[in-house]
C-alpha cells in the first residue's frame, strides 16, 4: 500500500509543502521496513506526526542537555548529550543510537549528526529505529498506548498520538480493516 498526498495531508493538516517533500522517501521508508499494512502504517504515522511536528522538527528543540551523562543512551562522554540529541522524524536519541545508525545504514551521523536531518535520512532512520525495535509487531495489535509507550519510554502526548492513530486509520479507509 503507498501513502498518497491527500492522505498524509488528512493525517497531518498543517504539514503544509512539507508533505511533499517527505511523500517519496515516506513511502520508500515504509516499503523496506515493511510498515506495509494499514496498522503498521497508521501507528508509524501518527508517532512520527507528533515527534516531528508534523514533518516541522527533524531536530529536538530542547538542548539536549538533559541527556548529558545517560549512560542508558549511551552519552559517556562530555557534550554527547547535545551532539546526540533527538533527530530524525522519530527523534532517535543518545550515542549509541547514532553509532548504530551509522554503521548499519552507513550514515556518518556521529561525525555529522546534522545528516539525519535531510528528509530521506529523518525518514530512514526513523524505519530502522522502528524496525530494530519491533515495532510492527507491537502495531499490529492495534495498541496505540503500547506503540507509544515504544517510542517515546512512556506517554507524554498520548492524546495527541492518539488523535493522529484515529485520523490515520481514517485516511487509510476502508483498508484499514485489512
Amino acid at each position: 500500500m503507498t501513502l498518497t498526498l491527500e492522505q498524509l495531508h488528512e493525517i497531518m493538516p498543517f504539514a503544509g509543502k512539507r508533505a511533499a517533500i517527505f511523500l517519496g522517501p515516506l513511502n520508500d521508508t515504509m516499503e523496506r521496513y515493511a510498515i506495509n499494512t494499514p496498522k503498521r502504517m497508521a501507528a508509524f504515522l501518527a508517532q512520527l506526526a507528533h515527534e516531528s511536528g508534523e514533518l516541522r522538527y527533524v531536530r529536538e528543540l530542547a538542548s539536549g542537555e538533559d541527556y548529558e551523562r545517560r549512560k542508558d543512551l549511551g552519552n559517556t562522554r562530555p557534550g554527547d548529550g547535545v551532539k546526540f540529541k533527538g533527530r530524525g522524524l522519530l527523534q532517535i536519541t543518545g550515542r549509541y543510537w547514532y553509532e548504530r545508525a551509522a554503521h548499519e545504514l552507513g550514515i556518518d551521523c556521529v561525525l555529522k549528526p546534522e545528516l539525519l536531518e535531510l528528509p530521506l535520512n529523518a525518514c530512514l532512520v526513523s524505519g530502522w529505529w522502528w524496525s530494530v525495535n519491533n515495532v510492527n509487531v507491537i502495531a499490529d495489535t492495534g495498541d496505540i498506548k503500547k506503540v507509544s509507550r515504544k517510542v517515546n519510554g512512556g506517554y507524554n502526548g498520548l492524546a495527541q498520538r492518539i488523535e493522529y492513530y484515529d485520523r490515520a486509520k481514517r485516511a487509510l479507509g476502508t483498508a484499514f480493516s485489512e
